[in-house]
């Protein structure tokens, strides 16, 4: 077992494994929740649990979505093997150490709502469908989310 980490309400662990795979476990019955494949070497939650940090022997970290198992951002920069992650306590700053010692910081900066969507727009042409509101925004009606102008 390469890293261990709990969920910030405990009900999840994370491991990351000699196999390549990060495995979700259910706390309380010890089932296997989700498998994932991705060499990591350092995982570890945010602080709302909504984001898995997995860092990497190439030098790089996965930020992953909890809810959607999806890779949200890649962050690299580091020549070394990662052996450490963490995001700090205000959720806008990630650091990752390795074997050489050494520690990097990055700023995480997510957008404001109205940005978000801005570039939703821009990149789709087009406002979210029914079924992509429901798995993105889940509880959201459009009355509640500004649509795009002009897609």
């Amino acid at each position: 077992m390469a890293s261990l980490a709990f969920s910030p309400d405990g009900h999840t662990l994370v491991s990351a494994g000699a196999d390549g795979k990060l495995r979700l476990w259910d706390v309380t019955t010890g089932a296997s929740r989700a498998v994932l494949t991705d060499l990591a070497s350092a995982v570890t939650f945010s602080g709302d649990g909504r984001t898995r940090a997995a860092g990497h022997d190439d030098g790089t970290v996965r930020l992953w979505d909890v809810a959607t198992r999806t890779v949200r951002a890649t962050l690299s920069g580091r020549r070394q093997p990662v052996s450490a992650v963490a995001f700090s306590p205000d959720r806008h700053g990630f650091a990752a150490g390795g074997v050489d010692g050494t520690v990097q910081r990055w700023e995480l900066s997510l957008p404001r709502p109205g940005q978000a969507n801005d570039g939703i727009c821009r990149a789709l042409h087009r406002d979210l469908t029914e079924h992509e509101r429901s798995r993105y925004l889940p509880g959201r009606t459009r009355d509640q989310v500004r649509t795009c102008t002009g897609a």
